[in-house]
């Protein structure tokens, strides 16, 4: 079954097109990785996807229905969760609470249901023995693992993670990679945009490339990498 459906979508802010007629399919329970140099337009992607921002033309559907006009939050309820690059969380508020938050608005359970929803979070991210730590204390990869148990507090069966292993050390990367790794492997269909091609290759199924708004490719990671056309796109010279 098919999860997520884009069909000709188009962005633009003025004269610039940002996201230019871009076509693919998600199928459930796959990790689907996008790359592409700075500017290609992988983070408004992701936006047309929350419905953080609105296409101008073209469709998307989500688990079988056309929510290309539904505002972000509808998105959220109906099963897309989602990290940032930088995570922002609430800083004051414990590791605990800054999940069942997430998982209150996103999920709409009742109290003693969020709580048993976060706690099994927590044991999934690593993050059980923060859990009563204030966000603004923790280090770098635990606020990593943070973003990423925000994003799955929400009930998401479909998670977007925007470059969550920038700027983490080489064992501080592997260590998420193999969190994300076992979170995937659960059944939670994932699509992540990352330039650390290595932790991508780790987790997903497929490749798609993004360059100036285009899609250039989509296939197995090996053969996208292979190809002439991605390799010039990242090396800015002629092969």
């Amino acid at each position: 079954m098919t999860i997520l459906s884009l069909h000709n979508v188009s962005k633009r802010f003025g004269a610039l097109t940002v996201t230019d007629d871009v076509t693919f399919d998600v199928p459930r329970g796959q990790a689907l990785g996008i790359i592409g140099p700075n500017g290609a337009g992988k983070s408004t992607l992701f936006n047309l996807i929350t419905g953080n921002i609105r296409a101008d033309a073209g469709r998307i559907d989500f688990l079988g229905r056309d929510v290309t006009r539904d505002p972000a939050m509808k998105r959220v309820q109906a099963g897309v969760g989602r990290s940032f690059q930088i995570p922002q969380p609430f800083e004051k508020l414990t590791v605990f609470e800054n999940l069942a938050t997430a998982a209150s608005f996103g999920r709409r359970l009742p109290e003693r249901a969020v709580t048993a929803a976060c706690l099994d979070i927590l044991e999934q991210t690593e993050l059980m023995r923060r859990a009563n730590t204030p966000a603004g204390q923790l280090s770098l990869l635990e606020r990593k693992r943070l973003e990423l148990a925000r994003a799955m507090a929400t009930g998401p069966q479909l998670l977007l993670l925007d470059e969550i292993a920038g700027g983490l050390t080489e064992g501080e990367c592997q260590a998420l990679v193999a969190t994300i790794r076992a979170i995937h492997a659960q059944g939670t269909t994932i699509i992540w945009i990352e330039h650390v091609l290595h932790a991508l290759n780790a987790v997903v199924e497929r490749l798609l490339v993004l360059d100036f708004g285009r899609v250039i490719g989509i296939g197995e990671p090996a053969a996208i990498m292979a190809s002439k056309e991605v390799r010039e796109i990242y090396l800015g010279i002629e092969i």
